[in-house]
């Protein structure tokens, strides 16, 4: 668990971001550096990048996240800022202004007890102890 002033917390993302057209333009070379911009810019959103890997054409980031962060705002800016950095680092990735990333993209919170323990955990909530 982490803690700010207010908050106990523990926030974890399953953030998978899939190229344009699922181009599979993602080799080794484009996976070290999307590694190296998504760990600088979540230390820049004080949240902790735990895994990152990639295929051809998509990536999967298992993030640490604060409540102060919205995820949207978050995903838009890894999003951007990756974009823009790889486009400009890498000549043949650009493409007559168009985006790195697809619109679109997957994120599933993970962590903690399965969805049936706290189900449980909350119906039994001012239950009498009967022991």
């Amino acid at each position: 668990m982490k803690s700010s002033n207010n908050a106990v917390f523990q926030i974890h993302y399953h953030l998978v971001l899939v190229t344009k057209y699922r181009r599979k333009v993602i080799d080794e070379a484009v996976k070290q550096r999307l590694f190296e911009i998504f760990t600088d810019l979540c230390e820049r959103w004080d949240c902790d990048l735990q895994e990152f890997n990639s295929d051809e054409d998509h990536v999967h980031l298992l993030l640490d996240g604060r409540p102060e962060v919205k995820p949207s705002t978050l995903i838009n800016n890894l999003k951007t800022v990756s974009s823009r950095y790889i486009r400009k680092e890498f000549p043949r990735l650009r493409r007559s202004n168009q985006a790195f990333w697809s619109p679109s993209y997957c994120l599933v919170s993970c962590g903690g007890a399965p969805l049936e323990i706290i189900k449980a955990y909350i119906e039994n909530q001012g239950a009498k102890d009967k022991s």
